[in-house]
């Protein structure tokens, strides 16, 4: 049946949909433990997220680029992640705009109102996308964005109730209690849906929940009283867990300086204004032998040992604000000391001569100075290079793996001392002394190989390794633990149409 009690229509059927009432509010933790805890129980299960506003992005196999969450819940589903998953993304390059990427692929630079009239083919790509996956497979389970009672973004909506409406499918309200106020999101949203919306809300979850669960019994059962919707669990505080994060930093990104130890290596990265892809440090920031930490504006830049440049939309613009923020100054310092310094993708741009963007793609077609520390140049070009991609490092033929996502093109004397081998060939860059490299490959420190071999070159001499790809999947099982235990599993598999159909 649908949410409103009538014949769900296809391509509905088997879907269930995960809003918030804020941003964080837990949507991707949900989705993902449920994913993990639907594929326990052998369902077919996919995730799917309409539109996806982030700078962390991941390539599949075919050669697109979707959210970097729904990449994660396409693993808790045992798949491998595709463009239908998130058919729309959505990278800002700048405040008023966002390249917008359909199907896996760019299709241009607009501003909000210019993406505004384009949203009925965005939300087409939406339905054709979500079509596919409901034709192969039993459960399909959507992450909304943001939150449905954002009053000024609800024509044309397609990332929450808008879609929901569309193919008619049941939705969850998930809000974090440890943000305060949760009555108060829960009862607010759903006051600010229309009658329609309102009636597709199947039930509530608390997420982040700590202390002793009696003492909020009588919280939940005034909302049920007042909202006559069940509240379907309460999800605890997961203390230490990672999963990937979706978008931009939060606080609970940012190690805290007081756990530092002054045996560790000591690794800084900028946040710059367009930082992208910052799970290219998740290895690192966890790792017990690392004491990274990002360094925003206005603070004083610390000694390290290694300083990362990461990730940038905007090249051209990061830079600027480098400069502005004195980290050329600092890192002109560092290698005077003999410190080593990394580049990353749009960090690694900025280690060359100049950085030329004929077509306008970040910001007005024109040049900007380099850092100069790399003898190349690198020439931004309309058509991406997407892919993922396998190797060797030039640093003790470590094995290296990650992927390229990336507009320019660099050529120049530093590429004759690649930073990697790949298979295409080779990649980046290595200066003559071995104090800096530069290269485009994310998730460089992810395998464990590359990442011991990366950290003695930066100085670190304990042979202790971090497998990235380990805490990943101890974090999914936890998320489906905390799902089955917690959480009315039964009612949201009614939900999906699959009761009384497991298959183990």
């Amino acid at each position: 049946m649908s949410a409103n009690g009538k014949p769900r229509a296809e391509p509905g059927a088997g879907t269930l949909m995960i809003q918030g009432t804020t941003s964080d509010a837990g949507k991707s933790a949900l989705t993902t433990g449920l994913c993990r805890a639907l594929l326990r129980r052998g369902y077919r299960v996919a995730p799917f997220k309409p539109q996806n506003m982030a700078l962390n992005s991941a390539v599949t196999p075919e050669g697109g680029e979707i959210g970097r969450a729904q990449a994660v819940q396409a693993r808790a589903c045992g798949l491998a992640p595709h463009t239908d998953m998130n058919p729309v993304l959505l990278k800002p390059n700048t405040d008023l705009g966002s390249q917008v990427i359909i199907h896996g692929r760019a299709v241009g630079n607009m501003n909000a109102r210019a993406y505004h009239d384009y949203k009925p083919r965005a939300m087409a790509a939406v339905l054709e996308a979500h079509a596919r996956l409901a034709q192969r497979y039993e459960a399909v389970i959507v992450e909304g964005a943001g939150s449905p009672a954002e009053i000024n973004l609800r024509a044309g909506d397609i990332a929450n109730m808008g879609f929901a409406e569309a193919v008619d499918c049941p939705v969850i309200l998930i809000a974090d209690i440890h943000r305060g106020g949760v009555f108060a999101h829960l009862v607010g949203t759903l006051e600010l849906l229309s009658p329609s919306e309102r009636a597709r809300v199947a039930g509530f979850v608390i997420n982040r929940f700590r202390g002793d669960i009696g003492l909020l019994q009588s919280g939940l059962d005034w909302l049920e009283r007042r909202t006559g919707k069940p509240v379907l669990g309460v999800l605890p505080h997961l203390h230490g867990l990672y999963l990937e994060a979706e978008d931009s930093l939060t606080a609970r990104d940012l190690p805290g300086g007081e756990e530092a130890g002054g045996s560790r290596l000591r690794i800084v990265a900028p946040t710059t204004p367009r930082l992208s892809n910052h799970t290219d440090f998740d290895a690192l920031r966890l790792h017990p032998g690392v004491d990274f930490r990002f360094v925003g504006p206005s603070e004083t830049i610390p000694g390290a040992d290694l300083i990362i440049l990461p990730g940038s939309k905007s090249v051209g613009a990061d830079l600027a604000w480098l400069r502005a923020e004195g980290w050329d100054r600092a890192i002109l310092r560092h290698l005077r000391y003999g410190g080593k310094l990394l580049g990353l993708c749009g960090g690694f741009q900025m280690l060359g001569r100049a950085i030329h963007d004929p077509l306008g793609l970040e910001g007005p077609p024109g040049a900007t100075p380099g850092l100069g520390l790399l003898d190349f140049e690198t020439r931004l070009e309309a058509e991406k290079r997407l892919g993922n991609v396998s190797g060797t490092l030039s640093l003790e033929g470590a094995r290296v793996a990650g992927y390229e996502i990336h507009a320019g093109h660099s050529g120049g004397p530093a590429l004759e001392r690649p930073a990697c081998r790949l298979e295409h060939g080779p990649e980046g860059a290595l200066s003559e002394d071995g104090q800096i490299l530069g290269s485009y490959v994310h998730g460089l420190f992810d395998e464990p190989e590359a990442q011991a071999a990366l950290l003695r070159w930066a100085g670190w001499t304990q042979p202790c390794r971090f497998d990235i790809a380990a805490a990943s999947e101890g974090g999914i099982e936890r998320l489906a633990d905390a799902v089955e235990t917690e959480l009315d599993l039964h009612r949201l598999i009614e939900l999906l149409g699959l009761a009384g159909r497991e298959t183990i």
